[in-house]
């Protein structure tokens, strides 16, 4: 077996479940699980119909590259949202299907690190924890750049040696942020392109919280608007990961894209033909649908925004949580140790939530995630306001 499996570390939901086991919470309470980022708001009816009309085409084998109509309903709503040059995304050499952003994620490190040099992957901490499975995996040391209060929780391009700039193979961002909901300014973005060309590294920027933002007048930059501003008019050095999963509420779908510079996408879709990893025909129609239409992401974030406008009021005097500028995640300090929270939570009011320890790495100055949770807002807002209620209740009276 692949010795590079001993450096894995376990999955934070199997260390979740450990923590757990043996817990028996009060059996009047009903189970609020908020520690998944699996959404629960129901999939667009129109997308299920535009599954089940083209179900028959299971009948054959889909190419990697996916239908022409899927590529170009992706770099169209690329271009709508980011406000993109008409043209300037070539669907042909510049998107590709995935199923889903986690296989995505893992499977371009692969192919984008070349293990002959050192090679390091930097990423945000805490962090989707496919960006340090992948690393490992494909060979390369994970750095760890801390993303702090202090901070705005932006990873510090600044504090980087220039030692370690010249070993960076991938450079992971995600924006708007897991577990932190922090949001990359256009301007950040353009700083971490110049490292890139001066470097000579990729930027993999995890997107798929992009549709999911508190404030109706700021959505978030990506990666392709900083780099059309910059004068990078084929997008280079950059890939960015987008899914249906968040968006439409659509995670089995198992639907997403990769966009960006054409090179890359080119030896990505070499790594993916062998890969063996192509959408389904009926899964890639039901794509289109959810692509072309904007109304019913706009429906799914009033959602969340509702829940954010329900919950903050009822845990803000309890607890030290703030409003993020995107995604569906709280992030607040608890002033205790989180596993120990997260244990009480759950044994005493049937809630489960993610200790933030398990999705950081003490990179010498400590776990950034210590002493934090990640409570995920994906169950109904009337589940939402319940679970902060009680956890009011758990605070007020330990």
């Amino acid at each position: 077996m692949n010795p590079r499996l001993a450096g894995l570390h376990a999955y934070p939901f199997e260390r979740l479940a450990r923590l757990k086991a043996g817990v028996a919470p009060p059996p009047g309470l009903r189970h609020i699980a908020m520690s998944i980022g699996e959404p629960q708001h129901a999939p667009p009816e129109f997308v299920l119909e535009t599954l089940r009309r083209h179900l028959a085409d299971l009948g054959s084998y889909p190419t990697t590259v996916g239908v022409p109509a899927l590529r170009e309903a992706c770099a169209a709503w690329l271009t709508r949202r980011y406000h993109l040059r008409a043209g300037a995304l070539d669907p042909e050499t510049m998107v590709l299907p995935v199923n889903g952003t986690r296989e995505a994620l893992f499977a371009f490190t692969q192919a984008a690190v070349d293990g002959a040099h050192q090679p390091a992957v930097l990423m945000p901490n805490p962090f989707y924890q496919i960006y340090e499975g992948a690393a490992v995996l494909a060979g390369a040391q994970p750095c760890f750049l801390d993303t702090v209060a202090t901070g705005d929780f932006l990873p510090d391009l600044a504090a980087v040696p220039e030692a370690l700039w010249r070993r960076c193979q991938v450079l992971f961002l995600c924006t708007p942020g897991n577990p932190t909901g922090a949001v990359l300014s256009l301007e950040y973005l353009r700083r971490a392109l110049d490292l890139a060309d001066r470097y000579d590294f990729v930027i993999a920027s995890d997107e798929c919280y992009a549709d999911i933002y508190l404030d109706e007048a700021a959505p978030p930059p990506g990666l392709l608007e900083a780099a059309e501003a910059s004068g990078r008019d084929r997008y280079e050095r950059c890939v960015v990961f987008h899914s249906l999963s968040k968006r439409s509420s659509l995670p089995g779908l198992r639907s997403g894209f990769v966009a960006g510079d054409p090179a890359l996408i080119a030896r990505f879709l070499l790594y993916r033909t062998y890969h063996g990893s192509a959408m389904p025909v009926p899964t890639q129609q039901a794509s289109i649908a959810a692509w072309s239409d904007d109304a019913h992401a706009a429906d799914n974030r009033r959602l969340y925004q509702e829940k954010f406008a329900r919950v903050l009021p009822i845990l803000s005097p309890v607890l030290d949580v703030a409003r993020p500028a995107g995604g569906f995640y709280l992030w607040p300090r608890v002033e205790r140790d989180d596993e120990d929270f997260a244990r009480a939570l759950f044994a005493r009011q049937n809630i489960t939530v993610l200790p933030g320890s398990y999705l950081g790495r003490d990179a010498g100055a400590g776990n950034p995630g210590a002493g934090r949770v990640r409570i995920s807002l994906v169950p109904p807002v009337s589940a939402c306001v319940e679970a902060a209620e009680r956890m009011r209740e758990l605070l007020r009276t330990s």
